[in-house]
């Protein structure tokens, strides 16, 4: 019994346009993170002002979630494995 893979070919174009995709990275809600932990992560690691961070800070508070970053998946994971290292809940949409 043999298995058929089917071969996939893209161009240069397609390639180039799927690394040029944007996605984001959001911070949701939760119980254990306080608003100051919050608020230095985003400065610390996103480069936002204390203002802007704590802005942030609301909006997760109030909506649930944020859209705190975007860029390519790539980017938005590396982001994501280090807010999720510092115990962030947040994903790549």
């Amino acid at each position: 019994m043999s298995t058929q893979v089917e071969e996939e070919t893209l161009t240069l174009e397609e390639i180039l346009a799927s690394l040029k995709e944007m996605h984001r990275l959001i911070l949701w809600n939760d119980d254990h993170n306080t608003f100051d932990h919050v608020i230095y992560c985003m400065m610390k690691y996103l480069d936002y002002t204390e203002s802007q961070s704590e802005k942030i800070a609301w909006k997760v508070h109030n909506d649930g979630k944020c859209a705190v970053l975007e860029g390519s998946f790539t980017e938005m994971e590396i982001y994501r494995k280090i807010l999720q290292q510092e115990g962030l809940t947040v994903s790549v949409d």
